[in-house]
């Protein structure tokens, strides 16, 4: 097959930074199958056109960017045709895909991997908050072929909006992140990881609040936080008012390579979001033998209780006491942990790629069979 792909970005010529690893990944293995274009809208300013993962990448870049970007498809699609167009996010990347589908008569698909279905307006997140946004959820979703999404609390989203999809969870990458058997703490110093761009969606300042009532009560840990600070430094000025100076280590940005061995040092994955598709983060943490306690989104819904512990979302307190609750039961860490990496390598990204093959030869056969009905 001939495949076209359209993203938003996360496909940088390095490889390595401002990339999506899990669509590295999904990409790679469809590219040793079948001719993969990636058209990627704002990866960089101008447009450009790279190989990366032995796929053909459009840069589309800025101005005007969803008519050429469909210009672009359309030019492709002249020189050898596609067989089918999908989109990774909804929003702009599903407005493209499903019209350049609509217009050279190919099937469709759209996966939801971001907040394309949610509305936070207290701080502005989300692709519902505005009419104009769902109007065009709409109309888009109901254009598509067929909507994927990875984990059930975005299903079940899409099913009260009327819109069936098929779960397709974007797993990880075991040829990088080779599996780890759960292991003992090694020290009465727990070591908490954190893997997200620090910003409001991510809600860190939950994370932080929770830590310090922690603090407050003894418990002996350290926190290695690690993201692309957006908030231009309110956090640590955050984690100097509660007094976590000596807990909380702010790292930065990370490549794979340089997450896995902190990763692999970790005891608890804390996570502490008000939305989620994934998190991916907590597939990598359970590759390696690492469980996850966070807030009530994605898979730590889907997970818990039984390979992760879910909280509300926003109770700093109930988030302190799931923390609180698997430090101290070394059993029930090492439970969830074993849990959680046995779903994590059932659902790789091999998988991943194979039902994403399998979902393209059915719109596929289906489309052939519509033009001969």
């Amino acid at each position: 097959m001939k495949l076209a792909l359209v993203l938003p970005g996360g496909v940088d010529r390095s490889g390595e930074f401002r990339v999506i690893p899990t669509f590295l990944a999904l990409i790679e293995r469809l590219a040793r199958r079948h001719e993969v274009h990636v058209f990627v809208l704002h990866q960089e300013a101008r447009a450009g056109r790279w190989e990366l993962a032995s796929a053909h990448i459009h840069n589309i870049g800025e101005g005007c960017t969803r008519l050429r970007a469909i210009a672009a498809i359309r030019a492709e699609h002249q020189r050898a045709p596609f067989d089918l167009v999908q989109a990774m996010f909804s929003g702009s990347c599903s407005l493209i895909a499903v019209a350049a589908a609509k217009l050279l008569r190919l099937p469709s698909v759209v996966h939801i991997a971001g907040g394309e279905l949610v509305a936070l307006h207290d701080i502005g997140y989300g692709g519902r908050r505005k009419w104009k946004g769902r109007v065009r959820e709409a109309l888009v979703l109901r254009c598509a072929d067929a909507i994927s999404a990875a984990s059930m609390p975005i299903i079940d989203s899409l099913r009260a909006l009327g819109l069936d999809a098929v779960r397709v969870l974007l797993g990880v990458d075991l040829a990088k992140w080779p599996a780890l058997a759960p292991r003992r703490r090694k020290s009465a110093c727990a070591r908490l990881i954190h893997v997200a761009s620090i910003n409001r969606v991510k809600d860190q300042a939950t994370l932080l609040r929770a830590l310090s009532l922690l603090a407050q009560e003894g418990v002996d840990f350290t926190l290695d936080l690690v993201g692309v600070d957006t908030l231009q430094g309110e956090l640590k000025v955050l984690a100097r008012t509660l007094g976590l100076q000596q807990h909380v280590r702010f790292l930065g940005f990370k490549t794979q390579r340089e997450l896995r061995p902190l990763m692999q040092a970790a005891d608890l994955l804390v996570m502490s979001s008000r939305h989620e598709a994934g998190p991916l983060v907590l597939l990598e943490a359970a590759v390696v033998g690492v469980p996850t306690v966070g807030t009530a989104v994605g898979h730590i819904a889907e997970w818990s209780p039984s390979a992760a512990l879910a909280v509300p979302v926003g109770d700093a307190e109930e988030l302190a006491e799931a923390i609180r609750r698997v430090l101290d039961d070394e059993p029930l860490r090492l439970h969830l942990a074993a849990q959680a990496q046995r779903r994590a390598l059932l659902e790789d990204a091999d998988c991943t790629a194979r039902m994403f093959e399998c979902l393209y030869r059915q719109l596929c056969r289906d489309a052939i069979a519509a033009m001969h009905s």
